[in-house]
């Protein structure tokens, strides 16, 4: 797939994710342009993806789509430096939470199409769940173009922007929720007797099916948990919920704009 340029300010691990996703989709570009203010993540990136090219923010903030690929308290000082260099018909895609549209207008007034999207680390292997909201101004022609790219990452869906935030909680974050748990129940597995590969395969499969059934089955949540009445872990579960409700609520505060 033969398109227009890609600019990245930042490029960090969101940034390596999305270029690993297109890779994997085999979608070229006419160039793809990557500033970071690490001279070390820029040689890593260069290293894995050698086609890129590595300068500074004006020459990414040039190209035909830019990615604002940095941590919301950067993101309007960075944009201040930048937004002279930005075309006033470049589509502009911001990654981070918390900085909405009406603050990204701010700086990039200029700039009629501009997104937000709220990328999902699996779309390293191209099963991303990304939510995006486009600017009322955003051209159409060119948003079905955009959403093209997009969903080469996996499944991209247009959301109200007020929602983006929530998402960032619920699907960007949420694997972190469980990839330790499923880490240290694979070393139990090879305690109790399992190879490496049985127990990732059981963990796997079971995993999987249990999400099905939760959600697929057509039982309520308290009518899928009775079906197993053993519960292991079961009496550490208010405070498992506990952990859940002050941690997530708390941040979802903290990110809101």
């Amino acid at each position: 797939m033969k398109t227009k340029s890609l600019g990245f300010i930042g490029g960090g691990r969101v940034t390596r994710i999305l270029l690993q996703g297109f890779k994997n989709r085999n979608v070229k570009f006419g160039k793809v342009v990557v500033t970071d203010t690490n001279p070390d993540v820029l040689a890593d990136l260069k290293n894995k993806f050698p086609e890129i090219e590595s300068a500074d923010a004006k020459a990414a903030a040039t190209q035909d789509i830019l990615f604002i690929a940095l941590h919301p308290p950067v993101v309007m000082d960075t944009l201040e430096t930048i937004k002279g260099d930005v075309n006033a018909d470049a589509v502009v895609i911001s990654l981070a939470p918390k900085i909405n549209m009406t603050k990204l207008g701010l700086k990039l007034g200029h700039v009629k199409n501009l997104a937000r999207l709220i990328p999902n680390a699996t779309s390293y292997i191209n099963e991303g769940f990304n939510p995006v909201t486009f600017a009322p101004s955003f051209e159409i022609s060119v948003r079905a173009d955009v959403l093209d790219i997009l969903k080469m990452l996996g499944t991209t869906f247009e959301v109200s922007e007020e929602k983006l935030e929530s998402y960032a909680i619920m699907s960007a974050m949420l694997p972190t929720y469980f990839w330790f748990q499923w880490r240290e129940l694979a070393e139990i597995g090879k305690k109790t007797g399992l190879s490496e590969d049985e127990s990732k395969k059981s963990i796997f499969e079971t995993i999987t099916a249990s999400l099905d059934l939760m959600y697929k089955s057509g039982l309520s949540p308290a009518e899928v948990i009775d079906l197993i009445p053993v519960k292991p872990i079961g009496e550490h579960e208010p405070q498992i919920t506990d952990i859940y409700n002050s941690k997530l609520i708390a941040l979802f505060e903290k990110i809101k704009p």
